[in-house]
């Protein structure tokens, strides 16, 4: 496969400049060999994302007929790779064993996002905040540990790879509180079911108009969450807030963050502005 690896980076580079701007940009900070690997890693992601998702380097989600049948192709596509089989033929999934290989990324990670884009296929949904933070974990959480990796940080170093978990869940945590129209629409809702039964919201028609405002501060219970995910070791953040497997999932979030997450949400105030009853006094 070293014989292929320019090609493969290649690859890998076109995939990142079509899927992902910012990624593309960010990646030019880091040294040529870190950036190539980013760039691998970034298209075995995006390449299992895509199959999964039925998109085109990201975009609006589509209608796939089989999410099970692309969910094993994905898997079996993945596998081949990693034995060694794979080459020009199936860059994306080349490029990712490759990766792997030169950074001895452990195959857990691999396997934990592959789970994500199983439980999409099996149509779940998130039921507790727990749920939430498991799904955050196999979506991003693992990405973060692997990209940690690719960057230098060594693969036994869980205090360092709890902190790289944590950054994943907080950028996972923001993409659900930004999504959820477009989630509506392909037919997944990722806001966990008891806040939306505790609001009287439809978790089937999340988006309709009359739920709008409490959908708001449902959205908005994330921010707890996601600010102290964010913020770095010495500045008040709690020791760890990993969700990963083992010992660290039990140590997950900190109890601040829980209660700051259980109290009432007041709405914000453009919702009041933009009420019915707001508008017609305004136009009045």
């Amino acid at each position: 496969m070293t014989t292929q690896r320019p090609a493969l980076v290649g690859h890998a580079q076109e995939s990142i400049a079509r899927g992902s701007k910012s990624f593309r940009t960010a990646s030019r900070l880091f040294d040529r060999e870190t950036r190539e690997r980013a760039w691998l890693l970034y298209g075995w992601c995006r390449a299992c994302d895509d199959i999964a998702d039925g998109q085109d380097h990201g975009g609006t989600m589509q209608a796939t007929g089989d999410p099970m049948a692309r969910l094993a192709d994905l898997r079996a596509r993945t596998e081949r790779a990693l034995a060694g089989d794979a080459g020009l033929d199936d860059p994306a999934f080349a490029g990712g064993a490759l990766v792997a290989a030169e950074c001895a990324i452990p195959r857990r990670y691999m396997d934990d996002l592959i789970e994500g884009f199983a439980l999409d296929a099996q149509g779940w949904r998130p039921q507790s905040e727990d749920d939430l933070l498991r799904y955050c974990y196999h979506v991003a959480g693992a990405v973060g540990c692997m990209m940690a990796i690719v960057m230098g940080v060594a693969p036994d170093d869980e205090a360092t790879l709890d902190r790289a978990c944590d950054l994943g869940l907080a950028f996972q945590l923001a993409n659900i509180s930004r999504d959820v129209a477009e989630d509506a629409a392909g037919g997944r809702c990722y806001l966990p079911q008891q806040w939306l039964a505790q609001a009287g919201i439809d978790p089937d028609n999340p988006m309709a108009t009359e739920h709008r405002p409490a959908l708001a501060a449902i959205t908005g219970r994330v921010r707890p969450w996601r600010r102290v995910m964010r913020t770095a070791p010495g500045a008040g953040r709690p020791p760890c807030l990993s969700a990963r497997p083992g010992p660290c999932w039990r140590r997950r979030a900190s109890m601040a963050a829980l209660r700051a997450m259980s109290r009432p949400i007041r709405k914000p105030r453009w919702s009041t502005a933009c009420s019915p009853a707001r508008r017609k006094s305004s136009a009045g």
